[in-house]
């Protein structure tokens, strides 16, 4: 069954927003890594990188409107020039601010004070870790990769990360390897810690496990493999209602590196517009119009709404 045609069948009113608690801001596809599961196809050969301009227009929204969280993500966000401006400026005026970074970036030219960067401007740090085993990592990132991020990993424990005494969360992403389910969060997590634990003295704050979204380099994947319709069909029979209330849309406005605004990063992605009756770019940004938006739907949205969910 369509996406749209499910929700229909539970409620009378489409599902619309309830709060711009969250401006995520998407710095750039430009990558230094091209991972297989990644929903932007980020590469270090893009070249879709969000311009100083609009990175002032974000820092204005954010300072206008007091937004409690701002989202930075990628690509590799940190590429991008005016990263650590939007950082810097964001913190002053109280919001809190999560950057999703890869690890192996700290060991990029020009990179390697992001940990304490990252401490000084006391960031939440969500790392993408798709396992706790060299093979699981290196064959979805590339040799490599699972050393570079241990060692990340263990450099942001001894500037504080992980433990109860900073003020700033180092949570990881755990992403399914192929077109499976997301397995069961807590007691992934639970695993997650023991394992880092034990074999690298590594602590974090929490595991975040999301269903690969069927978009993007994974979808390319899917479909040459002919397991599109399979793998979306997986996630339709694993539809949970009870998503509906918490998913990441209905407090969240999502800003595209050319400044159009999304009701997420997946819908960015797509091309998919946000609601016509509500304002299109960043430079427009209106919160109150924006905070009871209708959200535009579509089969992908089963990936944020299978099993658990992801927020």
């Amino acid at each position: 069954m369509k996406f749209i045609n499910k929700i229909a069948s539970l409620k009378r009113e489409p599902i619309r927003a309830e709060d711009v608690g969250t401006l995520q801001a998407n710095l750039g596809y430009r990558c230094n890594m091209a991972c297989t599961h990644c929903h932007v196809a980020g590469a270090p050969s893009r070249t879709e990188v969000m311009d100083e301009r609009t990175v002032r227009e974000a820092i204005r929204v954010i300072r206008e409107n007091k937004i409690k969280t701002l989202d930075i993500t990628g690509g590799a966000p940190e590429l991008n020039p005016h990263f650590r401006m939007l950082v810097a400026e964001a913190t002053k005026t109280g919001c809190r601010v999560s950057v999703r970074t890869n690890l192996t970036i700290f060991y990029e030219q020009g990179m390697t004070d992001l940990p304490e960067f990252f401490r000084d401007h006391q960031v939440d740090v969500v790392a993408s870790f798709p396992a706790y085993r060299e093979d699981g990592v290196d064959r979805v990132r590339g040799i490599g990769a699972f050393k570079k991020s241990i060692a990340a990993l263990q450099r942001l424990n001894r500037l504080g990360y992980g433990s109860s005494a900073m003020n700033a969360d180092l949570s990881l992403v755990h992403n399914p390897q192929g077109a499976v389910p997301a397995p069961d969060q807590r007691s992934l997590e639970a695993e997650f810690k023991r394992e880092l634990h034990q074999r690298f003295n590594i602590s974090f704050t929490r595991l975040y496990v999301f269903a690969n979204m069927p978009i993007g380099r994974f979808r390319d994947h899917l479909s040459s493999t002919g397991s599109y319709d399979a793998y979306l069909e997986q996630l339709a029979r694993s539809f949970n209602p009870m998503t509906l209330d918490s998913v990441m849309c209905r407090s969240l406005v999502s800003v595209g590196w050319d400044g159009r605004l999304f009701d997420c990063d997946f819908n960015q992605v797509l091309g998919l517009a946000i609601s016509p009756d509500v304002p299109q770019h960043i430079r427009d940004f209106d919160a109150a119009a924006l905070a009871r938006r209708k959200i535009t739907m579509d089969d992908h949205c089963y990936g944020c709404t299978a099993g658990q969910g992801s927020t």
